[in-house]
């Protein structure tokens, strides 16, 4: 929390046009222009830096708020940093660690203490509250939380061990009070550089010791379960995949005793300013009756040409609906539970195969540069895995719920006490922070610096690196997916709690809660579409699971449609319903798709009124970058589409190269036909007998 002694410090507004910038530190707006102030909190990493006292200012600008922590009062101005030549060796593994910012920090910037030479180290991204009090160790919190989220915490820690043993900094995982939970998610105050000796013989054993702290005091019966795995840990003959293995058990064992219930409201609005939307997510109005609910959902920004956006955006919401339902049937046929990774490299694969659709409408139409069309994604699917629970009893759902995206189409997770981003954006910005040639702050002023490095559909599949993390559903909560309409500037940090927390609290609808959002993106970000995905996750005991009021052959059919207000905005709709799947009614599922691509001279943009809000002009920059090719998401012209060729080379590609789609086939013979008799008349024979 911030002391009382800094009630009188002062903190800068970012705004460079604000005629009186300098605030009391209280404030929540800028007493000159109504900007919202922005609270940087740092940590400080160098000899000295803990022995700064309380309330002392670094740099005339970093006020110390605790030790280590200090709030940046000048969050507009960029903070130093040294040449390359200069900057300290233990910030290495930072960058090509960015990618997993949900639970690492990020190099900021750079001071010095006045009494000291060397730097002191700026991280950003930190385990740190919005009042700037840092979230407690897991050991301050062990005995507190669930046994899942025990064994939730243990399995994320699990996870990054390879990746930060690789880098040379895994024994950051080893020191506990460096280890801060919030809520689920684990996160790293700082980055710890192994030494020598720990590079030769670090190895999970070491691993295992620091877990034996909290396994003891595991009051539940899960830790005789626990305290076996640990055991063979510190084994010389155990690998870590047989620990991974047994971990993911016992996790899902765990989340399938807990109810699942999802509510799903989709929406997408062209906003006040563009005559075409090109943007596309699911579900809409339309998919009322779509099989697939509440286990997909899908927000996609379309990129490029004449159409070429709308195109590309819905092809992929139509594609992937087919890879998903493939992806879907082959998971309930497995006997056993299937590993997080073989899900994941499906999900990449069925990606690819959605990616290669774009890009071969691309060469067939000879589109070159930015006529050529693409689309970023985000797609959020609920696997229901059949499980064991630890009680005995068979659960029809497991809890996972896997994330995957190409682009800067975002997902967030939020609850009554917390916003977290779960994605990473496919950005000049991320390219620069991964390969190590600029640091964050640097990297955002480059002059492409929102640019994309990869959508669907500019490159070929085998080129293409989707982020696919698997997430366990255990507590309430609100899963958002939006394209930038909403993200950009930040509006959704801005915004959640005013949004989220009463939706959360059954005061308000998530269908209210979805139009009030697309509003805001129309005044605040009005210069572009808005595409918003809100699925409502309840947990708690006080949300059973609807499985146990429905027969087995409805629980994949009934819908509960909510009721749409006249004057809404955006086109909605909301599905409510356990996501339990029994292998049987898998295999039966119909998939009705619609293959059928829009006119070149069809006006396809939404119906609905363009609300008079007002706009906030784009300042995206749209120069490519000289070493790769980037995407603006402005190009908007292009020439008009040949439908017939387009339709029969994507669909000939959808059946004939997509070896997600022949498992299908051989599988489900009698989805597949159904789906094959509902292509357009004459395409049939497309089908692969």
């Amino acid at each position: 929390m911030i002391s009382s002694q800094l009630t009188q410090s002062t903190i800068y507004c970012t705004n460079p046009e604000c005629d009186f910038p300098i605030n009391q530190i209280g404030n929540t707006f800028c007493a000159g222009c109504q900007t919202p102030l922005i609270r940087r909190y740092l940590w400080a990493v160098g000899e000295g830096a803990e022995r700064v006292p309380l309330g002392e200012k670094m740099g005339e600008r970093y006020e110390v708020i605790a030790p280590r922590l200090w709030l940046d009062t000048k969050p507009g101005m960029s903070p130093y940093i040294p040449e390359a030549d200069s900057l300290p060796p233990e910030i290495i593994p930072y960058s090509p660690l960015y990618s997993l910012r949900l639970h690492l920090p990020t190099i900021y910037g750079f001071t010095k203490l006045p009494t000291g030479t060397d730097n002191i180290i700026l991280l950003d991204n930190l385990p740190v509250d919005e009042t700037g009090g840092l979230y407690p160790s897991i050991t301050d919190s062990w005995e507190k939380v669930s046994p899942v989220r025990q064994v939730y915490w243990l399995w994320q820690i699990l996870q990054l061990w390879t990746p930060l043993k690789e880098q040379n900094v895994a024994s950051s995982l080893l020191v506990a009070d460096n280890l801060r939970v919030q809520g689920w998610c684990v996160r790293l105050l700082e980055l710890t550089a192994d030494s020598l000796s720990d590079t030769q013989s670090l190895s999970i054993k070491q691993l295992a010791e620091s877990w034996q702290i909290w396994v003891e005091t595991t009051k539940s019966n899960v830790s005789t379960v626990l305290q076996e795995i640990v055991t063979q840990m510190q084994s010389d003959e155990v690998e870590l995949t047989e620990i991974q293995y047994q971990l993911n058990q016992l996790l899902l064992s765990l989340a399938g005793e807990l109810p699942l219930s999802l509510e799903v409201v989709g929406g997408t609005d062209t906003g006040p300013v563009l005559s075409k939307n090109e943007d596309t997510c699911f579900p809409l109005r339309k998919d009322a009756d779509d099989s697939l609910l509440p286990n997909l959902a899908i927000i996609c920004d379309g990129i490029g040409g004449h159409q070429g956006g709308e195109v590309a955006s819905n092809l992929a919401v139509q594609s992937v609906k087919l890879q998903v339902q493939a992806f879907l049937s082959e998971v309930a046929l497995q006997k056993e539970l299937t590993s997080p990774d073989l899900l994941e490299k499906q999900l990449e694969a069925s990606l690819r195969v959605v990616n290669n659709l774009i890009y071969t409408a691309n060469n067939e139409q000879n589109r070159v540069s930015r006529e050529r069309m693409a689309t970023t994604i985000v797609i959020g699917v609920q696997v229901p895995q059949s499980v064991q629970t630890f009680s005995g009893r068979k659960s029809g759902n497991a809890h996972e719920l896997y994330i995957a995206s190409v682009g800067d189409s975002r997902a967030y997770w939020i609850t009554a006490e917390y916003c977290q981003l779960l994605t990473v954006d496919d950005d000049v910005v991320g390219r620069e922070v991964r390969s190590g040639r600029r640091l964050y702050q640097q990297a955002l002023h480059c002059e492409d610096a929102s640019a994309l490095i990869q959508a669907l559909g500019t490159k070929d599949g085998e080129l293409l690196q989707p982020s696919v993390q698997r997430f366990i559903l255990e507590e309430d909560g609100l899963l958002l997916l939006c394209s930038d309409g909403l993200s950009d500037n930040n509006w959704v940090q801005q915004s959640w709690r005013s949004f989220a927390v009463p939706v959360l609290a059954e005061q308000v609808s998530l269908q209210d809660t979805l139009d009030s959002w697309i509003r805001l993106a129309n005044m605040k970000n009005g210069h572009d579409n808005t595409s918003i995905v809100l699925i409502h996750c309840r947990v708690s005991p006080e949300y059973p699971s609807l499985s146990s009021h429905l027969s087995s052959s409805d629980s994949l059919s009934t819908n509960s449609l909510s009721n749409n207000s006249s004057d809404n905005i955006s086109e909605t709709i909301a599905f409510t319903k356990s996501p339990s799947v029994e292998k049987s009614e898998v295999k039966n599922l119909d998939l009705d798709l619609d293959l059928t691509l829009p006119d070149p001279e069809e006006d396809i943009s939404p119906t609905t009124p363009v609300s008079e809000s007002s706009v906030s002009e784009s300042s995206n920059p749209e120069n490519a970058s000289a070493e790769e090719v980037t995407l603006s998401k402005k190009s908007k012209k292009g020439t008009s589409l040949r439908v017939t060729i387009l339709s029969l080379s994507l669909l000939g590609l959808i059946f004939a190269s997509a070896a997600g789609i022949i498992f299908w086939r051989r599988t489900s013979p009698k989805t597949f036909n159904q789906t094959c008799k509902q292509l357009p008349p004459g395409l049939e024979e497309i089908c692969p007998r």
